[in-house]
Parts: C-alpha cells; structure tokens; sequence
C-alpha cells in the first residue's frame, strides 16, 4: 500500500525531469564553481546541549504542508530569513518541493542572498541530480530522509554531499532507521515526531528516540513545535537544535518568536508535585 511519503517522491521525480531537461549537470557544476564555498552547518548546529545561550533554532521558510494545507502567504521569503537571522536562529530551512510544500529554488536563491548564516534545502532527495541543484542554489545542508532510500544511496548521498562542501541532516523515525543512520556515518542526525508515511504527530516520540543516539552526532529535534515549551522540552531530552516551521511561519513576529524559543530552552522543566 503506498504511503504518504511515497506519494510525495513520485511527484518530486515526475518535477525533477523537467527541471534536468531545462538545465543541464555540466550547467550546475559551472554555477557551483562560480559560487563561494558552503558555510560549515555542523558548527552552526553543534554543542546546543551544553550552550548557555539555549538550543541551536532551525527556522523553516514553509508555506504548506500536506498535513495542515496553507500555513503562510510568504511573498518574500529573504525578509523572513532575516527576521528569523535577527531572532537568533543558527540555520534556515527552506522547503523547495512544490506540489504539497509550495516551495522552489527560487525560495532557496533568495534566503542564500539574504543572509549569513547556513541555510538548508529540505526536500525529498532521490537523485544525484538535486544535490547538485542544493549547491548552485546556495545550500550549505541538505536533508536526506532514511525512510526514503535504501542504504547504498544513504551512503552514495552522504558521499556526495560532503563532496559538494555540504553536510546532511539525516532524518530517522525509528531506532532501525537510527541505527542505518549512524552505522553510514550521519553526522548530524534528526528524529522526526512526524511519521511521514502516516503524518501522525507524536511529540513523546523524540525522547523515546533520543536514548538511541550516539554522543558524538548533533542532535536534531523536528516538528510537533507548538511553542516554547515544546522547545524546551526538546532541549531537556538532549536536543542540540530543534527544528520549526509553522509555529515560526504563523508567528506575526518571527524574529521575537526565535528569541523566545531559544531562551525557553534554558529553563528547567518544572518538577512534578508528590502527594
């Protein structure tokens, strides 16, 4: 029975041809040569555990999901990026699929210009091709989706990427797909309390989760954000960033919103009363 997910990938390799007939490989290779170096995204991610300032915020450019429909007009996302830069986010994630998620490169070319800070390109990547789009657009992360690929393209993908100058955000829903993860060398690693072959939300299921990574990953907590104190419950079950997109793209003031978040993280979760 075909999920959710697979129903997303078919639709980004029915656009992807397109794109491959309009611009060829070489043409991206000539933009990425032109292009400055990608910025390193593992620091900008790493040691939220232990930083005084608060978990590092990955802030989402996200019009649409398929699970709640229309989030955000966003005409222009540059001045989001900035608002979200100016909050104290450490990356921006811009989703560029466009059936379900009303995303582009475009959208991606646009936070790249508009801010110095690492930005991600979260999409389904299923093809060598979209790697090499992520660079010449300006992406300095990508996201790879274990769910969505077998291990001999986790690890050509991952190759791939770091050949690029970029890192991957390796997304896991179970212990199994953490465990493939890891074993294929992610560096940084995602649990995703979005099951997106059923997109379900289980904001438990990241502690749950968090137990089967290993310390020397950088830890990423995504979706399920409903404010700050799923932050900081986030950052209290290990969190080195915690991923946001509607909670951020439905805020009227971004910039505050990312400074809330952040400080949240530094609180302590409040002792339960015993009888």
């Amino acid at each position: 029975m075909a999920t959710v997910l697979d129903s997303i990938t078919e639709g980004v390799r029915e656009d992807l041809a397109g794109r491959k007939a309009a611009v060829s490989l070489r043409d991206l290779e000539e933009q990425i040569a032109a292009a400055p170096p990608a910025l390193d995204a593992h620091a900008a991610l790493a040691g939220g555990r232990s930083d005084p300032a608060g978990v590092r915020i990955i802030s989402e450019v996200k019009r649409k999901s398929p699970s709640k429909g229309d989030l955000a007009e966003i005409p222009d996302p540059a001045v989001l990026a900035r608002a979200y830069q100016a909050g104290g986010a450490s990356v921006i994630s811009v989703l560029t699929e466009a059936r379900r998620f009303s995303g582009s490169l475009a959208d991606l070319q646009a936070v790249r210009a508009a801010v110095e800070i690492p930005v991600l390109r979260k999409d389904f990547m299923v093809d060598p091709y979209q790697f090499y789009e992520a660079r010449a657009y300006g992406a300095d992360l990508v996201l790879l989706i274990v769910a969505a690929l077998d291990d001999a393209q986790l690890r050509d993908y991952l190759a791939l990427t770091q050949e690029l100058g970029m890192h991957a955000l390796v997304e896991a829903h179970t212990v199994e797909e953490i465990e493939r993860a890891v074993a294929l060398g992610a560096q940084i690693v995602g649990v995703n309390v979005r099951n997106l072959k059923t997109l379900e939300v289980d904001v438990t299921h990241y502690a749950a989760m968090a137990q089967h990574l290993p310390e020397h990953v950088v830890r990423i907590a995504e979706s399920g954000v409903e404010g700050p104190e799923t932050v900081r419950d986030y950052a209290a079950q290990g969190a080195d960033a915690v991923l946001v997109g509607e909670a951020l793209v439905r805020n009227g003031e971004p910039e505050l919103a990312v400074k809330e978040f952040r400080a949240a993280s530094r609180a302590q979760t409040p002792a339960k009363e015993t009888m």
